[in-house]
């Protein structure tokens, strides 16, 4: 394996365990943030990771954390960017980049739902911009959709993709850049019907969980729904949809039932309820459950070289 040399803009939540992913694999890390606060903990944090997940800490080694977007990027082969969701920033931060890398350095954005041609509209030489949406915590979910532009060329898909298949990642392509790329779209859907059935009176928030995961969530991550779709029957798939497509919710904006949560402070965790109410216990034990879960199914770490 060739080992390249990486960037990483932003050192929070995603950023680290980027870093974290690539250092494992053998390859050179630099790391950057426009906090002190954040630099200064990105080590640990990638630190504990490790020993939580019983790797080498050898990891570390690979990785240098500068002060500035210009020595994180001078050397570049990727530069992946994990800076907060806002477009303005996003835009700024890749004309920076593109004026401070390698001309052939491939540019990378981490956004969960912004097209990325928006993202890098002041990028002169869009062939080699393109998304890369990482899964939070990026270190343990396997998938990462490398979304490609009208401008982006063939060749630099082809490299993310092999880059990150090589460092244990499920890369997939996705050949239109649309708002929430292939995940969010999917998993969002299935956010709008669950708020709707609560919404609506049909069901509380508990039984819509509870019927996800004691459902078709407990087989999805061996049987996606075209496969389902498959495994039935187009035809009869076809015939449930006559049915059910028409009572399903189609709204286009944010549920009112949303606006009225967070007009009554109901913001989820940081507040202590939401949809359902939550205890500091309880908080802590659906993490905790959710960290469990991932590390026994993703978390096995790629060995140096593989």
């Amino acid at each position: 394996m060739t080992a390249e040399r990486i960037a990483i803009l932003g050192g929070g939540l995603m950023g680290h365990g980027i870093a974290q992913v690539f250092a494992a694999a053998g390859h050179r890390v630099k790391i950057t943030d426009p906090s002190t606060e954040a630099r200064a903990l990105i080590l640990d944090r990638i630190g504990g990771n490790l020993d939580d997940l019983g790797a080498d800490r050898a990891a570390l080694d690979r990785i240098e954390v500068v002060d500035s977007l210009e020595r994180c990027v001078v050397d570049a082969d990727w530069v992946f960017e994990a800076a907060p969701e806002q477009l303005e920033l996003k835009q700024q931060l890749f004309a920076e980049v593109e004026r401070a890398a390698p001309p052939d350095a491939i540019l990378a954005s981490n956004t969960s739902v912004i097209p990325i041609g928006q993202i890098m509209s002041r990028v002169e030489r869009r062939e080699r911009a393109l998304g890369t949406h990482w899964w939070n915590p990026p270190y343990l979910v396997p998938l990462v959709e490398v979304v490609r532009t009208a401008e982006t060329s063939d060749a630099a898909v082809a490299a993310t993709i092999a880059l990150l298949k090589s460092v244990g990642k499920a890369a997939v392509a996705v050949n239109k850049d649309v708002p929430g790329f292939v995940g969010n779209r999917l998993q969002h859907a299935l956010w709008r019907e669950a708020i709707a059935l609560v919404a609506e009176g049909v069901c509380d928030a508990k039984t819509v969980d509870d019927v996800v995961k004691s459902s078709f969530g407990a087989r999805l991550a061996v049987l996606g729904p075209l496969e389902n779709a498959d495994l039935v029957g187009t035809e009869l798939t076809r015939s449930i949809h006559s049915y059910v497509l028409p009572a399903l919710d189609r709204s286009t904006t944010p549920s009112p039932y949303l606006d009225r949560l967070i007009g009554e402070g109901r913001l989820g965790f940081k507040s202590g309820e939401g949809f359902r109410k939550w205890t500091p216990a309880q908080q802590a034990a659906l993490r905790e459950r959710v960290t469990k879960h991932l590390k026994a199914s993703f978390g096995a770490p790629v060995p140096v070289g593989e």
